[in-house]
C-alpha cells in the first residue's frame, strides 16, 4: 500500500506540478530554405548559383566553455533542396594555424575527440525525436537517430553522401541527404533544426541556436526553425531491398571435428508506408559483421547488459528497446536470435500523425534440436501519444510464444516456457525548457505458474540548471515479475535513489567547473527491510582544456539474498543472509582530447566481501596518426585479498584495438581481448569496404583461444556482400 501511494504521488506530481505547455525556446531563430535554382555537386566547392542565393545561418553562440557570449569561431551554414535531396554546406573557419584534430576517418567518431560539425533535425517539430548528420574535419561521417529529446543512437546507418574539403583558412563540409532516407510529416513547413561545432584547438563548442551549457547541443528543446518555402517534396515510392550473400568456414578445435562451411542468402526490405511510417522486413538475417562486445571483469551478482548492435533492430529502436529503466527493460531485442536462427521478421514503426507514434514487431525463430528449443514467436505492440509540450504517454504489449511445444514432455532437454507476456504503461515528462524530466512506469507480466506480485512500478524526477542537478527515483519489482524478452536482472525489491550535484563555475583560470556529486542507492525487500545500499561522493573538476579529474569516496553494505562467489570463478560461495560492509576510495582522470596521445585511468581501493580488500586499476591509452591510424589499448587489473579458500585472486583484462581508415569508405579494424577471469582470448579482424552508400563488402576473421594452456579453441572466416537497392 505504501508503494502504491508513492507511485500515485509521483504520477500526480509529474502531471501537474511541472509546467507542460510553453512556447519553444528558440522559435525566433529561423533559417529559410528554398528550392535549388541550379544543380548541386557534392564536392566541397561552393560555386553553384544555388549556394550563392541560399540564406546563411551564422553568428553562432558559445556553449562551452561558457554560454554567455557569441562564439569566437566563425561558422556559416546554408541549406537548399531539390526533388530528391536535402543539401547542406557548412564553412568552418579557423582561429589560427595548426592541424585539425581528428581520430580517424571511421564512421560515427567520438564527438569529444574530433573537430566536427554536426546538425540535428526534428522533422516532426515534436522536440523529442529526429535525425543527426555530420562529419569530422577529415570527412569521417556521423549519423544517428535521436530520441528522448536529445539522446543519439549512432548504430543507425543509412544512405547519404558528403565531402569535406580543406582550404587555407577553413574546412568546408557539403552533404546530400535523400528524402528517402528521412522520415518526416507530410505538409509540415517548419522543422526543428540546430547546428553544432566542436573545435579542440580552442576548446570551444558552439551552436547556431543557443543551448545552455548543462545540456548537449543535441537538445531538441533548443532547436531553431527550418522554414520551408513550400512543404518538402514527397519522397515518392520509397522501397529499398537490401539482399546479402555470405560464405564462410569455421572449425571448432576442441571438438576435433572437420571444418564446416557456411553458405547463406537473405536480406532486408524497407518500405515507406507513409513519409513518416516505415515497414522493415527481414528473411534469414545474418549479423556476422557486427562489432564484438567489449568484455569486462565480472564481479557482479547479476547479469550484465550488452547493447544491441544489429542493424535490423535499430530504426526507431528507442520505441522498443528504451522502454523502462536501465535495469527494468520489458523488451530487449538481444533476447531474439542470439545463438538461435531468425527465420523472418517484420517491424512497423514511426509516426501516424503529429501526436501518435506506433511500433509493431513480429519475429520468428527456428528450432534448435541439440538443446530441445522449439520454434518461438516474438511480438510487440508499442503505442505512444504526445501530451503537453514535449511529454508523452504510452502503452506496450510484449508476447513470447513457443510453437508446437509442451513443457516437460521431452525429459532429455531443458524445460522452456510455453509463453511469457508483459503489458504496461509509461509516462515520460520533459518540460519545454528541458529543466524538468521524469518518468512513471507500470508493468505486469503473465507466465504459467507465476501469479501474484507479478508487476513493476517505478518513477523518477530530475531538475537540472547551470549549477544544480537534483533528482530522485524509486523502483518496485515483484518477486514473480518475469520478462523473458526483457532485461530485468533482479526481482523482489524496492529501490530508492536520491542524487544531488552542484557545479561551481569560476570566471577565469584553468578550471572550467568543479563541484560535489552525491548519490545513494538503497535496496529493500517487500517488507522494507534494507538488503543493500551504496553511497558515492564525488568531487569532479573539469579544466578548460577539457581534461577532467575526480576524487571518489564510496560506502557499501550488502546482505546476500543468495549464495555468491565474490570472484565469480566457482571457487566457493558466501552464504545467503551474510552481511558485508566496506569503504572505498578512488581517483579518475581523463586527459585533454586535443592531444595526439590521449589517455585516462580509474583506480579504486578499499574493502570487499568477507572483510577482504579489492584494488582495481583501469585505463585506456590511444595514439592517432591522423586521420588514417588510431591505436588504442584498454587494460583493467583487479586484485582481491580474501580469506581462504579464495586467498589472493587477480585478473587482467587487456584489449588493444587498431583502426586503419584508408578512406572514409574503407576500414580495417583489429581487436584483441584477453580475459584472465574467463581464461579466454579473442581476435577479431574486420575489413569493410563501403563501395556505395549503405552497401558493403565485409571480410571477417575470428580466432578464439584457450589461455591455460594456450591453444586455438575455434577459428572462422566470413565473406559477406550486401547491396542497398532503391526501387
Amino acid at each position: 500500500m505504501l508503494i502504491a501511494k508513492m507511485h500515485m504521488g509521483v504520477l500526480v506530481f509529474l502531471l501537474f506540478a511541472v509546467p507542460g505547455r510553453a512556447q519553444k525556446k528558440n522559435a525566433g531563430f529561423e533559417l529559410h530554405i528554398h528550392r535549388a535554382t541550379s544543380p548541386i555537386r557534392i564536392d566541397g566547392i561552393i560555386n553553384e548559383p544555388a549556394w550563392q542565393q541560399a540564406e546563411k545561418a551564422a553568428n553562432f553562440y558559445m556553449v562551452l566553455p561558457m554560454d554567455t557570449s557569441r562564439a569566437s569561431l566563425r561558422t556559416e551554414v546554408r541549406m537548399t533542396y531539390d526533388d530528391r535531396n536535402l543539401y547542406l554546406v557548412a564553412e568552418c573557419f579557423d582561429a589560427g594555424p595548426g592541424p585539425d584534430m581528428v581520430e580517424s576517418l571511421h564512421r560515427d567518431f567520438s564527438f569529444l575527440k574530433n573537430d566536427n560539425f554536426i546538425f540535428f533535425i526534428d522533422p516532426f517539430e515534436d522536440q523529442t525525436s529526429g535525425f543527426t548528420f555530420g562529419t569530422n574535419a577529415a570527412g569521417g561521417q556521423w549519423d544517428g537517430l535521436m530520441y528522448e529529446g536529445g539522446k543519439v543512437d549512432l548504430s543507425w546507418d543509412n544512405k547519404w553522401s558528403s565531402v569535406v574539403r580543406r582550404y587555407s583558412d577553413r574546412w568546408v563540409l557539403e552533404i546530400a541527404i535523400p528524402f528517402k532516407t528521412l522520415r518526416y510529416r507530410n505538409g509540415l513547413t517548419h522543422w526543428g533544426i540546430n547546428f553544432s561545432r566542436n573545435d579542440l584547438k580552442t576548446t570551444e563548442k558552439s551552436s547556431w541556436a543557443p543551448v545552455p551549457r548543462q545540456f548537449p547541443t543535441a537538445s531538441l528543446a533548443y532547436t531553431g526553425v527550418l522554414v520551408w518555402d513550400v512543404p518538402p517534396p514527397s519522397p515518392g515510392p520509397n522501397i529499398s531491398i537490401i539482399p546479402y550473400v555470405l560464405g564462410g568456414v569455421q572449425k571448432d578445435y576442441t571438438a576435433k571435428g572437420s571444418s564446416s562451411y557456411k553458405k547463406e542468402i537473405g536480406g532486408d526490405a524497407k518500405i515507406a508506408v507513409t513519409s513518416s511510417l516505415n515497414l522493415d522486413l527481414t528473411v534469414n538475417p545474418d549479423f556476422s559483421q557486427v562489432d564484438v562486445d567489449k568484455q569486462v571483469i565480472d564481479l557482479s551478482r547479476y547479469e550484465l547488459f550488452y547493447p544491441e548492435k544489429r542493424q535490423f533492430f535499430l530504426e526507431n529502436a528507442d520505441h522498443f528497446n528504451n522502454l523502462g529503466y536501465s535495469d527494468i527493460r520489458p523488451f530487449f531485442s538481444r533476447r531474439i536470435g542470439l545463438g538461435v536462427p531468425i527465420q523472418f521478421g517484420a517491424r512497423l514503426s514511426g509516426k501516424l500523425d503529429a501526436n501518435w507514434r506506433v511500433g509493431l514487431m513480429d519475429m520468428q525463430t527456428g528450432r534448435v534440436d541439440s538443446i530441445g528449443l522449439p520454434e518461438q514467436n516474438f511480438s510487440m505492440v508499442a503505442i505512444q501519444r504526445k501530451i503537453f509540450a514535449r511529454s508523452n504517454i504510452g502503452f506496450v504489449f510484449i508476447n513470447k510464444q513457443s510453437i508446437h511445444y509442451q513443457p516437460g514432455k521431452d525429459t532429455t532437454h531443458p524445460v522452456y516456457s510455453a509463453y511469457n507476456r508483459n503489458m504496461g504503461m509509461e509516462f515520460n515528462l520533459a518540460s519545454s525548457d528541458n529543466y524538468w524530466t521524469g518518468k512513471v512506469l507500470l508493468l505486469k507480466s503473465f507466465s504459467p505458474g507465476r501469479r501474484g506480485d507479478d508487476y513493476v512500478h517505478a518513477g523518477n524526477l530530475q531538475y537540472a540548471d547551470r549549477h544544480w542537478l537534483i533528482g530522485g527515483a524509486y523502483e518496485y519489482t515483484g518477486t514473480n515479475y518475469n520478462a523473458e524478452v526483457g532485461y530485468v536482472p533482479r526481482q523482489g525489491y524496492i529501490k530508492l535513489n536520491p542524487q544531488v550535484s552542484y557545479f561551481f563555475l569560476p570566471r577565469g583560470g584553468v578550471v572550467l567547473s568543479h563541484g560535489p556529486q552525491l548519490t545513494s542507492t538503497y535496496f529493500f525487500d517487500g517488507s522494507f527491510h534494507r538488503t543493500d545500499n551504496e553511497t558515492i561522493l564525488t568531487w569532479l573538476t573539469t579544466f578548460r582544456d577539457k581534461s577532467t579529474i575526480a576524487g571518489v569516496l564510496m560506502n557499501d553494505y550488502v546482505q546476500l539474498l543468495a549464495p555468491f562467489d565474490p570472484t565469480n570463478t566457482g571457487i566457493h560461495s558466501l552464504a545467503r543472509g551474510t552481511e558485508h560492509r566496506w569503504n572505498t576510495m578512488g581517483l579518475d582522470y581523463v586527459s585533454k582530447p586535443q592531444a595526439f596521445f590521449t589517455y585516462d585511468f580509474s583506480t579504486r581501493y578499499g574493502g570487499y566481501y568477507a572483510e577482504g580488500n579489492k584494488l582495481t586499476v583501469a585505463g585506456d591509452a590511444g595514439y592517432r596518426w591522423q586521420p588514417y591510424v588510431n591505436l588504442t589499448v584498454s587494460a583493467t587489473y583487479t586484485s582481491l585479498w580474501l580469506p581462504q579458500p579464495w586467498g589472493r585472486v587477480s585478473f587482467w583484462l587487456v584489449g588493444p584495438r587498431l583502426d586503419i581508415t584508408m578512406t572514409n569508405t574503407l576500414f580495417l579494424t583489429t581487436y584483441i581481448q584477453y580475459n584472465q577471469q574467463t581464461r579466454n582470448m579473442n581476435l577479431n579482424t574486420r575489413l569493410q569496404w563501403r563501395y556505395k552508400p549503405a552497401s558493403d563488402l565485409f571480410m571477417v576473421y575470428t580466432d578464439n583461444y584457450l589461455t591455460t594452456p594456450l591453444g586455438v579453441r575455434s577459428r572462422a572466416f566470413v565473406l559477406k556482400f550486401n547491396y542497398w537497392w532503391n526501387l
